[in-house]
Order: C-alpha cells, then sequence, then structure tokens
C-alpha cells in the first residue's frame, strides 16, 4: 500500500494534482526537482514517486525518461493523464499590456509559445523547477507567471482563458515505485527500454519480433546514448497483459534481439 508519495512540487502543482489522483490519500511530499523525487523513492523516504513522461504538445519528458532508463531499481505501476490548462497569473490589477517579464517550467513556457511570442514577443521568459513554483517569482506588477489556476490564490489575477498553443493539451503521468514489477501483475500497457547492435536492420529485427506477436505497440521514442555518438536508446509501450505467459515469451524474445533489454513498468 502507498502511503507516502514524492512528486514536483510545491503543491499545486500539475505533477501534485497527478500524485492525489493516482494515491488517494496518501502523503503527498512535493520536492524541487525531479531528480529530488526520484532519489527519495530509491532511498526509501517514500513508497513511490509520480512523473511526467510524455505531454501532447512537447512529446517526451526528456529528463524523466533519462532517470527512469538510468536507474535500475525503479518500475512503473499506475498511469494517469491530466488535460493542463495554463493560465496567465498577474499580481491583482496588474496591466497585462506591460507584462515583461514571465516565469514558469521550461515545458509550459514552450507549450505556450505562439501565445507568448503573439502577445508578449519582447518579454523575458524565465524557467523554473515547476509552473506552481513560478508564482513566488511574481514580485512587480510587470511580472506574470503560467501556471495552473489551482495554484493562484488571494492577490493574484488568472487569465479568463487557457493559453496553451493546442487547448486539447495533456500530460501522461506514472506512478513509479522502487522494485521491478511482479510476474503475476496484470497490466494493459507494458513499459521497456533497450538499445540495439550498431547495425543495418537492428532495429527492424527487435519490431519484428513484436509483430510477430501481435503485440500493439502505443508508443516508441528515442533518445541519444550519451557516451556513444549516434546511437540511441528506444523506449517503447505496447498493450500486453504482464502476467500472461505469451507476453513474457515475447519479451525474452524482444531480449535476445537487443543489445540491452529492461522492463520499465507494467500498468
Amino acid at each position: 500500500m502507498i502511503k507516502k508519495v514524492s512528486c514536483l512540487g510545491p503543491d499545486g502543482s500539475y505533477t501534485c494534482l497527478a500524485a492525489r489522483a493516482l494515491c488517494g490519500g496518501a502523503e503527498i511530499v512535493p520536492c524541487h526537482t525531479f531528480s529530488q523525487a526520484v532519489d527519495m523513492a530509491l532511498s526509501g523516504e517514500v513508497d513511490a514517486v509520480v512523473m511526467p513522461i510524455e505531454n501532447t504538445i512537447n512529446g517526451g519528458v526528456l529528463q524523466n525518461l533519462d532517470l527512469l532508463a538510468g536507474n535500475e531499481g525503479l518500475a512503473a505501476v499506475r498511469e494517469y493523464t491530466l488535460k493542463i490548462d495554463h493560465r496567465l497569473i498577474t499580481l491583482a490589477g496588474a496591466e497585462r499590456g506591460k507584462i515583461n517579464r514571465i516565469f514558469s517550467h521550461r515545458q509550459a513556457l514552450e507549450q505556450c509559445a505562439a501565445y507568448l511570442n503573439a502577445n508578449y514577443p519582447n518579454a523575458e521568459l524565465v524557467a523554473e523547477n515547476s509552473t506552481a513554483a513560478s508564482l513566488s517569482c511574481i514580485k512587480l506588477p510587470t511580472d506574470a507567471a503560467i501556471a495552473g489556476a489551482q495554484c493562484a490564490g488571494e492577490g493574484y489575477d488568472v487569465s479568463p482563458e487557457c493559453i496553451s498553443d493546442e487547448k486539447n493539451n495533456y500530460t501522461h503521468f506514472l506512478l513509479v515505485i522502487k522494485g521491478e514489477p511482479s510476474i503475476d501483475a496484470h497490466s494493459s500497457k507494458v513499459y521497456f527500454t533497450l538499445t540495439c547492435n550498431h547495425v543495418p536492420g537492428a532495429l527492424l529485427n527487435i519490431l519484428s519480433v513484436i509483430y510477430a506477436y501481435s503485440l500493439n505497440m502505443t508508443k516508441i521514442e528515442s533518445r541519444p546514448i550519451k557516451d556513444r555518438v549516434g546511437e540511441y536508446r528506444f523506449f517503447i509501450e505496447v498493450e500486453a497483459d504482464y502476467s500472461a505467459e505469451k507476453v513474457q515469451e515475447a519479451l525474452g524474445a524482444v531480449r535476445s534481439a537487443a543489445l540491452s533489454f529492461r522492463v520499465l513498468g507494467a500498468y
């Protein structure tokens, strides 16, 4: 049972909202960085960590892909999709036309890029640890932040509309525990990472195995391998019941075809 879970804070951040949805009455521990939140799970200070893994506008959350791949003691056991509703937040009574500095998480700034370019082309854009944390940076009437409306309390004005470039903006979160997926864990999806031999057709061979076992691939993305120029690590999600014998056979075949292989989660 998950009693304590870490996430990127402060309270009111999108990741905290996802953590509450995933963990019910568990104690939420907001952290300054994703790395700190993951370290708390690895050390046993919390039972799990909630991590955004993909956004429909920006794609994969690269830092968290690297954290999952780089820490063998982690496994995703649940997923949650949250609609993201970015608002422009200022001090109460501030004139929006005079804003010259805007704070938010890098992902949020990127997700509102067209709006910012059209309305505040000369404003300084300042990346902060999280959208919720950016509110504490508003000191002047010419400052603003991009965050969810739930973050703004008394003393702030919130834009009446979502300012994301794409209004259907969703983020996919994973609940990650220390350990490995149980071999008898029923799941709808299995998430794994692998590297290939650096030869022609290596990735095709792996995809052919997935096809041969009739696994529907719902996601594939790549990240450069930091110490091997021109080589990549792949992250793949398939629809599958991890506990099924056929699925275990399929994963074994993928493992045999890959240079390295690890299951990142079953949920």
